[in-house]
């Protein structure tokens, strides 16, 4: 289970710790524990293009829409945190 946080307004939010490998030969999801996945993309590290892909794996990997799904910390590193929110 992830880790969870309740806002103000009642609305629960959910954190994932991501670690993105960009520049992979193969893209894939490994999940390292409940709330932590490892996430290997072919794009680079340029742009936010790696960002990108590796929100729309990990939303086809939870079963939710990429739109939920933001970059909380980490944006410009390997190591993110993975807000889910609207729940």
């Amino acid at each position: 289970m992830a880790n969870t946080k309740q806002n103000p307004k009642g609305i629960q939010n959910f954190y994932y710790r991501i670690k993105v490998l960009p520049g992979s030969k193969k893209e894939g999801i490994l999940e390292r524990s409940s709330e932590s996945f490892q996430i290997s993309v072919k794009e680079k590290a340029e742009r936010g293009m790696a960002n990108k892909k590796s929100l729309e794996i990990l939303a086809k990997h939870l079963n939710i829409p990429s739109k939920l799904l933001r970059v909380v910390k980490g944006a410009k590193q390997r190591n993110k945190i993975i807000k889910i929110s609207n729940f």
